[in-house]
């Protein structure tokens, strides 16, 4: 989504269309218990939306292996 610019009615199909060129058809090929991380907020949103996976910020992975 690239920060607020996929959340713009206008241009949420070309955030949609950017994330269905690689990243969008990867997490939905992953494994389930593939642990999908990013962390940018609308990164994480666009997983989530167009996936129904849950994708987890670098910060909260390190916390959860600690």
């Amino acid at each position: 989504m690239a920060g607020p610019f996929g959340f713009e009615k206008e241009k949420f199909y070309v955030a949609q269309a950017v994330g269905e060129r690689v990243l969008l058809p990867a997490v939905r090929s992953a494994a389930p218990d593939t642990l999908i991380v990013a962390d940018g907020f609308s990164c994480r949103e666009q997983i989530q939306q167009s996936t129904g996976r849950t994708a987890m910020h670098l910060a909260d992975v390190l916390r959860a292996a600690l």
